[in-house]
């Protein structure tokens, strides 16, 4: 019989946690422990972390899952909200030298705030260096905002293997003439790609979710012109503005629901989206359902050029 990946990956060993720091699951915070060893070994499988990566958490709870990858990796940074959960993943992770909390909203989490976790771990003589792994059961309200934030702002994060809830996924994974295919799924789309996912049921979590779970994994990838160069990031912001504006009004045409977005924000560029539609070569009477990241990254490129002849600067 093969080891434990978490020794906390069980009810009872949860509840003992729980009972004995005199805590609850908190509803406010999306607090659904996980429970089922054998979903913490297929996230850590799928993942890949090894011990030459550096994991970034969100939401590390009492430790569960953060056991298993601070088993497996050269570092482990998690990033935790409940300031309960302090003394709970001292006792449950302190003897690991090679785990760093901090305490933050993952959405107001700076590169400053990874830095310092990084430069904690090195003075304890961990040889780490920024995460290049996001690993996390992230809480549901929050997943798909900082999946996509981070994919952002943070170049150094490669892949991301996390819990969300299964419409979300299906979001990330959506492909154009769905009703789940957006201006989400476009900006993600435009960062990374989905390698593989797995279905997780509420059974695994402890007190069981009310929604259907999947664990997916998506890894960064480099937009490409049609030339097949490399993207600048102007226009990749400028893509993520375009699939804003194409889902602005998600039942217009492109051409409208451009103009309804970027008169909505005082936005000149309102004035030349028959051109910019011209010069991307899309039909103004389809709808952003319709297009594939490919096709915004060519709006995003005829925004710039429209802003660059005309002298103005995007419109935050």
């Amino acid at each position: 019989m093969s080891a434990k990946a978490s020794p906390l990956a069980s009810p009872s060993a949860t509840s003992a946690v729980l009972d004995r720091f005199g805590l609850s699951p908190k509803k406010r915070f999306g607090q659904n422990f996980l429970i089922d060893d054998g979903v913490v070994r297929r996230i850590v499988q799928l993942s890949g972390v090894n011990g030459d990566d550096d994991v970034l958490e969100v939401g590390p709870g009492i430790g569960t899952l953060s056991a298993a990858l601070a088993a497996r990796a050269r570092s482990l940074v998690a990033i935790e909200r409940d300031s309960d959960l302090i003394e709970v993943l001292e006792d449950t992770m302190g003897e690991r030298s090679n785990f760093q909390l901090v305490m933050r909203d993952a959405l107001k989490v700076e590169q400053a705030d990874i830095d310092a976790a990084g430069a904690a771990l090195r003075s304890r003589g961990v040889a780490c260096a920024s995460p290049n792994k996001l690993v996390a059961n992230l809480p549901y309200a929050v997943a798909a905002t900082v999946v996509l934030d981070f994919f952002q702002r943070f170049s150094f994060m490669k892949s991301a293997t996390v819990m969300v809830q299964r419409e979300v996924a299906e979001r990330m994974r959506a492909i154009p003439h769905t009703k789940e295919y957006g201006a989400y799924t476009v900006k993600l789309a435009l960062c990374a790609h989905v390698v593989e996912s797995f279905r997780v049921g509420p059974g695994s979590f402890m007190p069981q979710p009310h929604v259907e779970s999947t664990v997916i994994r998506l890894d960064r990838s480099q937009p490409v012109d049609e030339e097949g160069r490399p993207c600048a990031a102007r226009i990749i912001r400028a893509a993520c503005e375009m699939a804003d504006g194409a889902f602005f009004a998600r039942r217009k045409t492109i051409a409208n629901s451009l103009r309804a977005s970027f008169t909505s924000r005082g936005d000149p560029a309102r004035s030349a989206v028959d051109e910019m539609l011209v010069v991307a070569g899309i039909d103004a009477s389809v709808r952003g359902e319709t297009l594939a990241p490919a096709d915004f990254i060519r709006l995003g490129q005829a925004l710039c050029m429209v802003r660059q002849a005309n002298g103005c600067a995007p419109v935050s």
